[in-house]
């Protein structure tokens, strides 16, 4: 058995991690800009009924 230093095994670690959710921040970021975009777009309508008509 061989022996691997610390930093060599937290490196080898990150980088499977890295490939095996590598579209999962694409993902995150794509859903809180939709999210977002829906708020403003719902705010940007529906501020139009609020005018009084006296």
């Amino acid at each position: 058995m061989e022996h691997h230093p610390a930093a060599a095994r937290l490196t080898e670690a990150a980088t499977s991690a890295v490939q095996q959710h590598g579209t999962g921040n694409l993902l995150r970021v794509i859903l809180i800009v939709m999210v977002l975009g829906c708020a403003l777009t719902a705010w940007f309508l529906l501020s139009g009924y609020k005018r009084k008509d006296d």
